[in-house]
């Protein structure tokens, strides 16, 4: 019975459609972060000047500060970015595949 439950679910169009949106959506949203993450180390071991510029004439705080915080909120952001879509429309499609497993 239990084998029978797993292949249907597995056969479920909108399982399918979960497992493969919620796939692809996480692997852009890793990219992205990568690429703001290794974009800064690599201006860190090949520009680290660039990073000591200060912000403005004799200011303390310099351009990497800033950037430095950007890269820190950046993964907040994408975050709740997908936060926001998994409780919306992948929280759904979790309830639709459990009521038709269920018989609903």
């Amino acid at each position: 019975m239990k084998q029978e439950l797993v292949d249907r679910i597995k056969s479920d169009p909108d399982f399918l459609k979960l497992v493969s949106e919620r796939s692809r959506f996480a692997w852009i949203l890793t990219i992205i972060m990568l690429v703001i993450y290794f974009g800064f180390v690599l201006i860190i071991a090949f520009d680290p000047s660039f990073l000591g510029t200060p912000l403005s004439e004799g200011s303390v705080t310099t351009i990497g500060i800033p950037i430095g915080v950007g890269v820190i909120l950046s993964a907040f952001i994408l975050t709740g970015i997908y936060v926001r879509r998994a409780n919306g429309e992948f929280d759904e499609l979790t309830r639709r595949i459990k009521a038709k497993a269920k018989g609903e």
